[in-house]
């Protein structure tokens, strides 16, 4: 069996090698690739992906997985074997459902569409693009319908990202969030909106850039193992657990969209740095859901990143940094000014209590295409109608709108978007679990240290990779299910402080 077992690992670390070129090529095209590439990129993606899809659903994979089952058998359910066996099963399971003719076809369309929307989004070009998000909707039904019996089209997409996650329990987790959430928004909006004119002024972008990186290093984002760059929309990505990167993009009149989505991107790689060595290569070696990822971005980004403690420590270094520009803006109006709340219009702008109701629109209209209720060419103005009835605001033009996120157009549409809220609960459900843990967490935080806080996300969260599903992580964690209780509270927390609520 042990001879096996290591077949088995070793066809997956090649298999995973040619994911991991295939990500180092999707990189490239996000960060340096000449536009003239695009053609080309998304060709070598798809032939990365056919063979990568081909290895992996081959008869040795399924024989030699058919031959240590009666070994997973014999183990308790903790052991490492046995999750990866487990976990292997799943996803040969779901590839072998899946053509390898639809998913080349899927890649290829991913790279062409990618492109396009880089081009159509500053020209506020929908039209551009409209034919192609067509044929994206129509292949994500096509790999939708590889798994017949869902209860909603939507569901095997969601399973690929949010494991054991349906429409109609992300429906109904959204509704009770929804209704704690409105209240809270409007509590907070009736008043005067906080003054954020610091952050728009003039910061070089160098300068930012520097600052962000200083701050992530000391979260404990390994550089030995890591770099920024540049990007349309800033993202993470891994090559191997010694090789993960993020990327971010700067306005040099807007100080937080560099800051905040540095950190953000640095709490999703620091996860990925923080998986067992031993996990490398195998579907055990990521993380663990789309949900469970973004705990930890929106945790080292929100909770800790713009945290009253974090700033008594480090604002004094920005000001230092920018003196013309913050010399004489206090902490407190910069701290009001970090965690303004207002409707907006763009989410990764979005403010902690009004994000998720831009995730549930797009959620909304993600299931509404999938279903076939709203056209294509319809969702444009669909879109436009959402944000005037759940935020009171309507984009100027589709830029800002429809064309507004990337990951219709370099994806599936379907799945996208859940784990975004998903996260955040979970952020709160971790953090609060660390405090029990640890409650000189926040003092810690206050003078610039994360030891703390990293170490015991790193025991209890990040060691694990895929090994448990997300709903048994959260089990681990909390003793119970997910709830939305300790975020709620979070945020009722902090924003009943800072508005007086």
């Amino acid at each position: 069996m042990q001879k096996k077992l290591a077949e088995l690992k070793n066809r997956l670390m090649e298999i995973n090698d040619l994911q991991m070129a295939a990500s180092l090529l999707n990189w490239d095209q996000s960060t340096y690739m000449p536009p003239g590439g695009a053609v080309a990129r998304g060709r070598q993606m798809a032939t990365l992906g056919r063979l990568a899809h081909e290895k992996f659903t081959s008869l040795e994979v399924g024989n030699l997985l058919d031959a240590l089952r009666p070994y997973a058998d014999t183990l308790p359910y903790d052991h490492d074997d046995a999750a990866l066996l487990r976990r292997t099963q799943t996803d040969f399971d779901q590839a072998t459902k899946i053509p390898a003719e639809l998913l080349s076809e899927l890649l290829a369309h991913n790279a062409a569409a990618y492109q396009a929307w880089t081009v159509a989004r500053p020209e506020n070009n929908f039209k551009a693009v409209e034919p192609l998000l067509q044929k994206t909707v129509e292949l994500s039904r096509r790999v939708a319908d590889c798994f017949p019996g869902y209860d909603h089209i939507a569901d095997p997409l969601i399973d690929f990202s949010d494991e054991g996650m349906k429409a109609e329990s992300i429906r109904a987790l959204f509704a009770e969030l929804r209704q704690a959430m409105v209240p809270l928004v409007k509590a907070i909006t009736d008043q005067s909106v906080a003054d954020d004119s610091c952050l728009k002024q003039t910061f070089p972008e160098d300068d930012q850039l520097a600052f962000g990186m200083k701050i992530v290093k000391q979260y404990g984002y390994d550089l030995a193992r890591g770099r920024q760059d540049k990007t349309h929309h800033p993202f993470m990505t891994k090559f191997s657990l010694g090789d993960v990167r993020i990327t971010t993009r700067v306005k040099e009149n807007d100080l937080s969209e560099a800051l905040f989505s540095t950190l953000h991107e640095a709490g999703h790689a620091m996860y990925e740095q923080g998986i067992r060595l031993d996990f490398e290569g195998t579907p055990l070696g990521v993380g663990t859901s789309s949900g469970v990822h973004e705990s930890q971005s929106r945790l080292w980004e929100n909770i800790v990143g713009r945290s009253r403690g974090f700033w008594q420590h480090y604002y004094p270094q920005l000001q230092a940094v920018f003196s013309s520009q913050l010399g004489q803006v206090d902490l407190d109006t910069f701290y009001r000014a970090i965690n303004k709340v207002q409707p907006s219009l763009i989410r990764t702008d979005a403010d902690e209590v009004t994000y998720n109701l831009h995730v549930m629109i797009r959620f909304d209209l993600e299931l509404q295409l999938l279903e076939g209720t709203l056209a294509v060419k319809d969702l444009p103005e669909a879109w436009h109608g959402r944000y005037q009835s759940d935020l009171g605001l309507r984009a100027p033009d589709d830029r800002d709108g429809a064309l507004q996120d990337v990951h219709w157009f370099m994806g599936m549409v379907g799945g996208a978007f859940q784990g975004y809220t998903l996260g955040n609960i979970m952020s709160g459900l971790f953090y609060d679990a660390a405090l029990k843990a640890h409650q000189e967490i926040p003092d810690e935080i206050a003078q610039g240290q994360f030891g703390l806080l990293h170490g015991w996300l790193k025991e209890n969260v990040y060691q694990h990779g895929r090994k448990y599903t997300a709903n048994e992580l959260v089990e681990k964690i909390s003793g119970g299910p997910l709830t939305i209780a300790p975020y709620i509270a979070y945020l009722q927390n902090k924003f009943g402080e800072l508005y007086n609520l």
